[in-house]
C-alpha cells in the first residue's frame, strides 16, 4: 500500500501578489488635499500663501455652479448649509473663477453677511 503525500501549497506566489496589489493600490489612490468639486480658471495674484485647516469652509463659485466643502449646492442649499455653522469666527476659503459675474459673487457674500461670516479669504494662483 502506498503512503499518500500530503501537498501544501507554496504561499510564496500568493504573498508577491498580494504585496503587488497592495503597492498597486497605494501607487493609484488619490490623495485628496481639500475638498474641491469644481475646476476653476483663479485670477493671478502675488499675494502671500496661506495654509488651509480642516475646520475651513470652502466655497467654489464657476460662471453656472457654487459648491461648499466639495459638494454642488444651489444658492438655497448654499445658505441651508451656512445657516448651520454656529462657530462666527470659523474660516472661509472663497475659490472664484475669473470669468464669473460680479453679480454672482455679491450673491453668496449677500449669504455670508446675512449669518455673519465675515472671515473670508480670497484664492488665487500664485504669480510665475
Amino acid at each position: 500500500m502506498k503512503k499518500r503525500e500530503i501537498l501544501t501549497p507554496d504561499i510564496t506566489p500568493l504573498i508577491d501578489v498580494v504585496f503587488i496589489l497592495l503597492i498597486f493600490f497605494i501607487v493609484s489612490s488619490v490623495f485628496k488635499k481639500d475638498e474641491l468639486a469644481l475646476v476653476l480658471n483663479l485670477p493671478t495674484s502675488t499675494a502671500k500663501e496661506i495654509e488651509v485647516k480642516d475646520k475651513e469652509i470652502i466655497i467654489e463659485l464657476n460662471h453656472d455652479k457654487l459648491a461648499i466643502s466639495g459638494k454642488e449646492a444651489t444658492i438655497e442649499v448654499f445658505e441651508n448649509e451656512i445657516e448651520k455653522i454656529e462657530d462666527k469666527k470659523r474660516n472661509i476659503i472663497f475659490r472664484i473663477d475669473k470669468e464669473v459675474k460680479y453679480e454672482k459673487i455679491i450673491e453668496v457674500l449677500e449669504v455670508l453677511q446675512k449669518h455673519e461670516l465675515f472671515n473670508i479669504s480670497l484664492v488665487t494662483e500664485q504669480k510665475k
